[in-house]
Formats: structure tokens, C-alpha cells, sequence
């Protein structure tokens, strides 16, 4: 798409606020992800990379036992250079291991929410062609379904977290961790540790920085989730920029609790300490205690979280008896931190909440805050080689100082397109200066310091918890409900999670029985994973429509945040 000949210029007004003693241009590795990996383990071979409950595993380590599972996909799976090979687990020394043994194989890593039921998993398997999965213990009935015939997966590698517990430990292990191994019944099946006694050995690797290497998926107006395809150049952008914004070293303990198959613990999470060989401490789930606990035995340095996570930490009764005074960096992103809960943890901890803005498409952030001067509620500013700036959404035409326009993004961080979509890779992207943008659909605004703030969105999406929810995708899988005529999903406000997914219900007419709203809810729990599923669901006897049909569910919105208005 080409962009009409008045443009906008670049921002340079956040140049005196660069953190201190930093170029704004970042000279990137070009190399494959897993030479991180061989570096690390070179130099820092007895030095501890993960800590799981206590229990810990080298560079060295992880990097022998990432090879073993390369030659197993290569040698005992059938697994090519460019082949998807899907993740599907919690968080947890086995993750990180999968992920660098599918790209050590110069495979493409498939990162999936553990939440997804089995229908959800089966658009990943068939879009990505994917013919092998990773998949943990506790998950596998939901995977099962997809293992065997001619369109579905032809190995599962089955993970058990409670192989990774070779320590004791004091902390409180979540049931579905300690979990014992459980015999495999079937075919395709294959257990964790008989693929690393195999004991295979991979061929060289091949792939180089322009190949890709992982592919995350994102959803849309459409409700068909696309996969962004990011080579090892867009990948390894991500985890370099935050090493080098924040000034972190191989002595980096991070807190490693956002989940990874989410682009900004991905990132920042465990890429980014793996390229500077730092340490990460890890938990599968989010826990409060266990999270302070940690900070205090491990002196953790950094702490990644989302709004939910630090309302719990800082309302915990017993947050007094937990030394915090390690902790030098607090960030997030994914939904802004409302200014009170930043306040407290300010005073709990005498750190300010740095915030970011990304995306799946751009494999993590785009804009931070300087953490020697950041701003509340905030993107941030654009990071090294971002060209980010605002034009009408209608005309693509500049867009004049102090006012709205949508966001678009030319970085080397941003994904290549969409996996065998190119009619959705040429809405997505436009043309200025010969340059490639993306449009990222958020409506955003730039302060007289050059600061991006977002003001709205153009995409129809609930952002739940700093969990991206598209409407669309909720209201196909909800029709499958045989009571349910049609259905709207919007965005009601909510105190905890920031905005939660509400539906609007037109029940089938002539119903022997009608279900009751708490019947609608339980139902989509079991069919789509539970951060999707609508939280409030309303009956109404129909859904305004407009001249040529559609569901006007822009004026379904207004109504309810008028609403939410009126309460708070």
C-alpha cells in the first residue's frame, strides 16, 4: 500500500531523554539464535541459566541437552530445516529446552497458550503444516485428539515437569508440577527423557539470520488467528534491545513469570538473559509468595510483570516479611498500570514501573520508557533503528503536532508477514519513503518530549489482563453453542483485569430449555481457553444491525462504556 506524498516525519523529540551513554542504533549479531546458546555455555559453563523450585540447570547443560533434542527431531522425527514444530507448555525448564532444540534443528518454534482446548490447537497444527509438537504431561488430553491421520500431528513429545526437580525445596510446588510420569498409551506418543537418552546428535546448523525461527499467532477482526513470521534477525533484535537498554550483564538474575509463549516474556524473559548469560528463575504459574520468595533467595534483579501480578504482590498481607531490596527494574506492557497500583509498588519497592508497547507482529517492544525517566501510562519512546509515527487511519496523510493518529512502526523487529496470508501481510503493512510500516491499529498520540501514549484503538479487540482477546475469534466458537442464535463480544471495564469479555446473547428461539447465562459461561470454558471465554454474559432479544447487515457492535461498545462510566 502506497502512502499519499505528504508524510509524516520521524520523532526526534525523546533524543535528550536516550538512556544515558547509548547510541540509537544497535549493531545486531548475525547469527543463528541458538549461537546464544554456544556462547553462553563457552563462557559460563557451570554457571546456573535456569532455577526451577530450586533446582538448576547449567549453560552447559542446557546447551548438551538442546543438542540431544535437535538430533531427535532431525534423526527420529523426520523434522527439515524450515519445518513448524508446535510448543505447548507452562513455563518451565522444559520450554526453554524445546524451543532451542526446534531452532538448533533450524526448525520454526510454534508457541502456543497452554490454555488452548483442543479446536484452538487444531487451527495451529493444519495452518502450520506442523507434523511434531511438544506438549506437557498435564496438557497432552487436549493434544492428544490431533496426534495420527493424515492431516494431524505424527509425534508428540511428551514433557513431565517434575523430571526437572532434582533439588529439595521449601516452595510451594503447584500439583500439576510435581506430578509424577504417567505411561503413554498410543502411537506418535513419545516420553521426554527416552528422547534425551537417545542420545542423538545433530547435523550443522544451517539456517542463517534471514531464515525463520519463530512464529507466534495472533488473531484479528476475522477470528482466524495468523501466524507472524519472524526470522532470527527480527528475534534476536528483541533480545539484544533490552539487554542494551537497561545495561544488563551475565550477573542479571531475572524473574522469569510471564509466560513465554507471550512475545514480551519471550523476550525479555528468556532470550534476552540467554544473550547475556544471566539467570533465570522460573515459575510455571503466577504465585505471590513463591514470586517474593524467590526475589529474596535468588537476590533477583529484574521482575517483568503485568498489572494482575503486581495488584497481587502488593496487596499480600505477608509482602512485609520478604527482603524486595534486590529488585533494580520492574517492567511490563500489554496493558497500562492504572497510577495508584504504580504508587504502591513504588513505595513498597522505590522503583518506578518502566512500560513498553509491542506486538506479536514485532516479537515484543517497539517503544519503552527510559528507565531514568519514565512516564506513567505510557508506550514509551521509540528504541534503536524504530522509525514510529502517526498518519490518518483514512488517508494515510500526515497527521499535524498534538493530535490522534495510528501508530505504524518501520523496525527491523517487525515480522516478515503472515503465514501463507498475503491478502492480511498487504492490509497490514503501507509504504512511505520507501520504507515498509506496519499498521499496528492503535490510535496513539506524542507528547512535547516525544513520548507515544495510546488514546484508542482501531482493532476490535479486549485487552484482558494484558491478554489480547479478538472478538471475532470468541463469537465463531461460541456459535458452535446449539442455544446460541448469534452472539456480540465487547469490552466491559474491570477493576483487576483492566477490561474483561462480556457477550451478548441472542438464544435460539423454540428452546425446550433455555440456558442460563452462568450455563453460557461454563460452556465456553470448556470449549476455548479461559482468558477468552466471556466472563458476563447478557441475553438480548437482537443485536442492532446496520443497512447492509452487520452487527453494529461499535454502538454495543459505546452503550456499555457509558455504562461502565456511570458505575465507576
Amino acid at each position: 500500500m502506497q502512502c499519499p506524498a505528504s508524510t509524516p516525519r520521524p520523532e526526534t523529540r525523546h533524543l535528550p531523554f536516550w538512556p544515558t551513554g547509548q547510541s540509537t542504533h544497535l549493531t545486531l549479531p548475525q547469527t543463528h539464535l541458538f549461537y546464544n546458546a554456544e556462547v553462553a555455555a563457552t563462557r559460563f559453563p557451570d554457571k546456573p541459566f535456569i532455577v526451577f523450585y530450586d533446582s538448576v540447570l547449567t549453560f552447559a547443560q542446557f546447551r548438551a541437552q538442546a543438542e540431544r533434542i535437535a538430533g531427535f527431531l532431525q534423526q527420529d522425527c523426520g523434522v527439515q530445516p524450515g519445518d513448524r514444530v508446535l510448543l505447548d507448555m507452562q513455563n518451565s525448564p522444559q520450554w526453554v529446552l524445546a524451543y532451542y532444540g526446534i531452532l538448533r534443528a533450524d526448525a520454526v518454534v510454534v508457541p502456543v497458550n497452554p490454555m488452548n482446548k483442543t479446536e484452538e490447537l487444531r487451527h495451529y497444527v493444519q495452518d502450520a503444516g506442523a507434523k511434531v509438537a511438544f506438549v506437557a504431561q498435564d496438557l497432552l488430553p487436549l493434544m492428544r485428539p490431533l496426534v495420527g491421520g493424515p492431516d494431524g500431528l505424527q509425534r508428540a513429545i511428551v514433557a513431565t515437569y517434575s523430571d526437572h526437580l532434582t533439588a529439595q525445596t521449601d516452595l510451594q510446588v503447584p500439583e500439576f508440577v510435581a506430578a509424577p510420569r504417567v505411561p503413554l498409551e498410543g502411537e506418535g506418543l513419545v516420553a521426554w527423557h527416552e528422547m534425551l537418552a537417545a542420545a542423538r546428535t545433530p547435523a550443522a546448523m544451517r539456517a542463517g539470520p534471514d531464515d525463520l525461527a519463530v512464529m507466534p499467532y495472533t488473531s484479528g477482526t476475522t477470528g482466524q488467528p495468523k501466524g507472524c513470521m519472524h526470522t532470527h534477525r527480527s528475534v534476536m533484535t528483541t533480545a539484544v534491545q533490552g539487554v542494551q537498554w537497561f545495561g544488563r550483564t551475565q550477573d542479571w538474575v531475572a524473574l522469569s513469570v510471564l509466560p513465554f509463549f507471550h512475545v514480551t516474556g519471550m523476550a525479555g524473559g528468556m532470550n534476552g538473559p540467554l544473550y547475556a548469560g544471566g539467570t533465570i528463575v522460573l515459575l510455571p504459574r503466577w504465585d505471590r509468595d513463591a514470586a517474593a520468595q524467590c526475589i529474596q533467595r535468588y537476590r533477583v534483579q529484574t521482575w517483568q510483570a503485568i498489572t494482575t501480578m503486581v495488584i497481587d504482590m502488593v496487596s499480600n498481607p505477608r509482602i512485609g516479611d520478604y527482603d524486595l531490596s534486590s529488585l533494580i527494574g520492574i517492567r511490563g506492557g500489554g496493558a497500562a498500570m492504572p497510577e495508584a497500583v504504580a504508587a504502591r509498588l513504588k513505595s513498597l519497592t522505590g522503583l518506578d514501573f518502566v512500560e513498553g508497547y509491542g506486538m506479536s507482529e514485532t516479537l515484543a517492544a517497539t517503544h519503552l520508557n527510559p528507565p531514568q525517566r519514565p512516564k506513567p501510562q505510557c508506550l514509551g519512546i521509540p528504541m534503536y533503528d524504530v522509525d514510529s509515527r502517526l498518519v490518518d487511519p483514512a488517508t494515510l496523510g500526515a497527521v499535524p503536532p498534538g493530535e490522534t493518529g495510528e501508530i505504524i512502526v518501520h523496525a527491523p523487529q517487525v515480522m516478515q508477514g503472515y503465514w501463507r496470508n498475503p491478502q492480511a501481510t498487504a492490509e497490514a503493512f503501507l509504504e512511505i519513503d520507501g520504507k515498509r510500516f506496519l499498521r499496528t491499529g492503535d490510535l496513539g498520540r506524542v507528547d512535547e518530549d516525544g513520548y507515544f501514549f495510546m488514546t484508542d484503538r482501531l482493532k476490535r479487540m479486549v485487552n484482558a489482563s494484558g491478554f489480547k482477546v479478538w472478538p471475532a475469534e470468541v463469537e465463531a466458537l461460541m456459535h458452535h453453542h446449539p442455544a446460541i442464535q448469534e452472539a456480540c463480544v465487547i469490552a466491559a471495564r474491570d477493576p483487576r483485569r483492566g477490561e474483561t469479555v462480556k457477550a451478548l446473547v441472542v438464544l435460539r428461539r423454540g428452546l425446550a430449555q433455555e440456558p442460563t447465562p452462568q450455563e453460557i459461561t461454563q460452556w465456553c470454558h470448556e470449549h476455548m481457553a479461559a482468558y477468552k471465554a466471556p466472563r458476563i454474559v447478557e441475553f438480548v432479544d437482537s443485536l442492532p444491525r446496520s443497512g447492509s447487515g452487520k452487527v453494529m457492535w461499535r454502538e454495543l461498545q459505546e452503550q456499555q462504556d457509558a455504562k461502565d462510566r456511570q458505575a465507576s
